[in-house]
């Protein structure tokens, strides 16, 4: 089974995430940035779910991170976030995430879609 950490500091969020993928992959969660990337080169996990807004460390931060790390670098990251202005989803798939999306999750279909892309492209 795929595995897939979910870094999402609102339990709520953590909780919705979890429900709908836990049949379908094993899930890690982590409620900050810093607790995610002291784990993430020791888990080396199949895709991170990575919310935007983190205490300690931001998402942009962990995601630069993991781009910057050779062992972690082709590691597909979505971004979870409440960001969704004009211009936001361009912004964070330049700043090195493999696909966006917009919380609250409206359509589960959309962020199942999303990590099979990603999975895909990674070949996994």
């Amino acid at each position: 089974m795929k595995k897939i950490v979910l870094v999402e500091d609102n339990p709520d969020n953590r909780l919705l995430f979890r429900t709908l993928l836990q049949d379908l992959y094993e899930v890690a969660e982590y409620e900050s940035g810093v607790s995610a990337w002291e784990s993430l080169r020791q888990e080396k996990p199949d895709l991170v779910l990575l919310d935007i807004s983190l205490p300690d460390m931001d998402g942009l931060e962990v995601a630069r991170r993991i781009r910057a790390d050779a062992s972690l670098k082709g590691l597909p990251v979505i971004a979870l976030t409440a960001h969704a202005m004009s211009g936001d989803r361009e912004r964070f798939l330049d700043a090195g995430f493999d696909d966006y999306i917009t919380k609250p999750l409206l359509d589960e279909t959309v962020l199942l879609e999303a990590i099979d892309r990603c999975l895909g492209r990674r070949g996994v």
